[in-house]
């Protein structure tokens, strides 16, 4: 007759010799997608190095503006007292008009 403890102590499990490979078949893929990061990471900053500070026709920022309005000397300061935008036609007016 079988007892609890013999019932509860019995491999249901199967033969726990055939999943070996398991673990050292994880830590190689791990490593090879480690290596595969490490490389595309290198590969971008490169690409990004060599990029151009400007592209060809490209305006200048609102960082250029700012810095070329200091280089001047922007007697206001940077300070704008009235806003000219609101007498100037949008796109919509120019397009009807001319």
């Amino acid at each position: 007759m079988l007892t609890a403890v013999q019932v509860l102590a019995q491999n249901n499990f199967g033969d726990t010799r055939t999943g070996g490979l398991a673990g050292p078949m994880g830590l190689f893929l791990i490593l090879v997608l480690s290596a595969a990061t490490v490389l595309l990471i290198r590969n971008m900053n490169a690409r990004l190095r060599r990029l151009p500070d400007r592209f060809p026709g490209q305006g200048p920022t609102a960082s250029d503006v700012e810095s070329m309005d200091r280089a001047v000397g922007d007697p206001t300061g940077g300070i704008v007292t009235e806003d000219s935008s609101a007498d100037a036609p949008n796109r919509h007016q120019q397009r009807r008009d001319g």
